[in-house]
């Protein structure tokens, strides 16, 4: 049939824009896209807190009473069971818990965070890692309760920090900061494929957790052992030893003290290294995880395109 019969043959052809879709976005890409989501992760936070304590008296209060029994369990072991005879021994017990407390928290809630979003990852587009950015922004709120209270513990004590070094606290965090969001981004893909990743994380956060000079004294119990053979380095291939050991050093504020035994004897507790090998400790420590977070956001990138199916 030719055109002047056909009518249709006269209306031009519709052209739909043809659209590409890269799919492996830049480092740049994906970190623009998470600092635009800022609101939502704002979002996820405030929600997660407010249903995790909606209808109870106290409410984000309740944060701190796992935390505070846990350091009375050990308190009431290791000094008056035991009788380390460390005086003020709470203050230091508490600086290394708060540490553990946020790492831990990080880790093991960001793993199973992206499962437990399912309804939401499969409807609606955003960048999947602020899923478990939003457990770190949680654990921050909660860190940041536990510290005042340690500060008011610490005045009702009359315990003062070791204020000129108060400035290496956030050079630790840092470091601290960026390595429990690469292990909660990362864990949390890998999670979505090996649903056993959850509770051999919770597995290992326990056993790690003993691997941390928290409830025990570096220099007391470590030191000795590992340095009669030159292998205290062994030690910090743990990451979260010098950020531990920062926070007593800087919260508890001493070295060497007198035991509250009856011998009185002076107990060297904590490394008496100047602030600038703390510094250097936790300067490579940031570098080390500023690394691992790029990789861990790679990694995530690489494995979110089969999270609907998957899930």
């Amino acid at each position: 049939m030719s055109s002047e019969l056909n009518p249709l043959a006269r209306r031009p052809v519709e052209q739909r824009p043809v659209r590409v879709v890269s799919a492996h976005r830049s480092m740049r890409q994906r970190l623009r896209a998470i600092w635009d989501s800022r609101e939502l992760l704002t979002y996820l936070v405030t929600a997660d807190i407010k249903i995790k304590y909606k209808g109870t008296a106290l409410g984000v209060m309740w944060s701190m009473v796992a935390p505070a029994l846990s350091i009375g369990v050990y308190f009431l072991v290791f000094q008056v069971i035991l009788k380390n005879g460390v005086p003020d021994y709470v203050v230091m017990l508490w600086a290394g818990m708060l540490v553990w407390t946020f790492f831990s928290a990080v880790v093991v809630n960001g793993t199973g965070i992206v499962v437990q979003r399912a309804g939401i990852v499969k409807k609606v587009a955003f960048p999947r890692e602020i899923l478990a950015l939003s457990t770190v922004g949680t654990a921050l709120v909660y860190f940041f309760l536990q510290l005042i209270v340690l500060g008011v513990l610490m005045g009702v004590m009359g315990h003062a920090p070791a204020w000129g070094d108060v400035w290496l606290l956030p050079l630790a965090f840092l470091g601290l900061l960026l390595l429990a969001s690469a292990l909660g981004i990362v864990l949390s893909a890998v999670n979505v494929y090996f649903r056993d990743m959850q509770h051999l994380v919770e597995v290992g956060i326990f056993l790690w957790f003993w691997l941390t000079p928290v409830v025990y004294s570096f220099q007391r119990t470590v030191a000795p052992m590992l340095g009669a053979k030159d292998l205290t380095w062994i030690y910090f291939l743990n990451p979260i030893t010098p950020v531990v050991l920062t926070f007593q050093r800087v919260l508890y504020g001493q070295t060497m003290v007198t035991a509250t035994t009856p011998d009185h004897a002076m107990l060297n507790v904590l490394p008496n290294w100047s602030a600038l090998h703390y510094a250097v400790l936790n300067g490579v420590l940031i570098a080390a995880s500023g690394v691992a977070l790029i990789v861990a956001i790679r990694i995530f990138g690489r494995l979110q395109g089969n999270f609907a199916e998957e899930l």
